[in-house]
């Protein structure tokens, strides 16, 4: 009995393997499109910086030239108010005058701010040269990397699905029928569950000291008094513990 219950041990250690890989399989479009989101607002918080940089540059030098236009106009403003034949002109000249001088103010305060947001942003950009440098490179190696893995979780799947049916086909009509009543009945695939700590791993309930005894002294097959999945002991791990 006690390599049968190996078995069934094999068999729930497998068929969890299986639902893990056919889970992951089964998602990979949806995790692929998780990834692809990650980066894409990891990207897009590094053209956010890029773009407030050059915005800033650009606003700048739209402003420069305002400065330089007004800066013409008051020389303009300046000798119509030397040549004024009268207080008419000489008046108009002075408004002119006073409103280019604070268009020029306001204009150089809006570039000091500017340079401001400049410096800021080149100094983060400089902060994260690397990585905007290796933005694209590390996108393509995580896509990769994705992609390989999906690959292999395939495979495993494939070759596992094969390991299954040998061990299944080397259980006893009876076992079978138990294990896979045990199965169908469960949410989360369990049909056998290690005891871990007094408790069955399963529903997590503490068991009597008699079954632990039991499952460690005879070749029974013993199964949890709270959720009838059928209990293990893994005692080379006990034994390693023990050491």
């Amino acid at each position: 009995m006690k390599s049968e219950l190996a078995k069934l041990v094999q068999l729930q250690k497998t068929d969890t393997r299986l639902r893990q890989l056919k889970n992951n399989i089964n998602t990979a479009e949806t995790r692929r499109a998780e990834l692809e989101d990650e980066f894409e607002k990891h990207a897009s918080s590094i053209r956010e910086i890029q773009n407030r940089l050059e915005g800033a540059k650009e606003t700048k030098s739209g402003l420069e030239k305002d400065i330089a236009e007004a800066k013409v106009g008051l020389e303009r403003a300046a000798r119509n108010l030397k040549t004024a034949q009268d207080t008419k002109q000489y008046e108009a000249a002075m408004r002119e005058i006073d409103s280019l001088n604070r268009q020029v103010s306001n204009f150089e305060t809006k570039i000091l701010e500017l340079m401001e947001v400049i410096d800021e942003t080149s100094a983060t950009l400089e902060e994260r040269a690397d990585e905007v440098a290796n933005l694209e490179s590390d996108w393509e190696k995580r896509q990769a990397e994705f992609e390989e893995n999906l690959e292999t979780e395939r495979a495993e799947l494939e070759e596992l699905s094969k390991a299954r049916k040998e061990v299944f086909s080397g259980l006893p009509d009876r076992l079978a029928a138990i294990y896979d009543r045990l199965v169908s009945r469960s949410r989360d695939g369990i049909a056998v569950a290690e005891v871990i700590d007094g408790s069955c791993s399963a529903c997590f309930m503490s068991l009597r000291k008699q079954v632990v005894v039991e499952l460690k002294t005879t070749n029974e097959i013993i199964t949890c008094e709270s959720c009838t999945r059928i209990l293990y002991v893994d005692e080379q791990k006990e034994a390693s513990a023990v050491s």
